[in-house]
């Protein structure tokens, strides 16, 4: 994670926010088991063709890995205290995500509109070149 910029705490606390409704018992958010297996998923072959169909690369497991860690760091905890952390450390990453770079950033907006677009109307009277004969 190191090279990040850390998300405003306005975006954290939006996300919290939201977090907190969505789950709002302790029993709610994920337990280790589901993130072991997330983990285990991850690594399975059809995950790795699909990452590597989608992106071009192999998929990194290591976040998966890490949240079962986390997990786990939080067994003897009070489950509302559980909560409470996992609700934060999702809602930073969350706010990673919205704050860093999203595939919609690829695209310009157009300013001024295409040349000949939509195509005007062919005659009906022209050859359309063959291409199979």
């Amino acid at each position: 994670m190191s090279g990040e910029e850390a998300p405003s705490p306005e975006l954290i606390k939006q996300e919290e926010d939201y977090l907190r409704k969505v789950h709002p018992t302790p029993e709610d958010i994920p337990g280790c088991m589901k993130l072991f297996d997330d983990f285990l998923l991850c690594n399975v072959i059809s995950s790795q063709f699909r990452s590597l169909y989608r992106y071009g690369e192999m998929a990194t497991c290591a976040p998966k890995l890490e949240d079962f860690k986390f997990c786990m760091s939080m067994k003897g905890m009070h489950p509302e205290e559980k909560r409470d952390l996992w609700i934060r450390r999702r809602a930073e990453w969350w706010a990673r995500r919205r704050a860093g770079k999203s595939s919609e950033d690829v695209w310009d907006v157009r300013t001024e509109p295409l040349e000949d677009f939509p195509p005007r109307k062919l005659d009906p009277n022209l050859q359309a070149p063959r291409t199979i004969e």
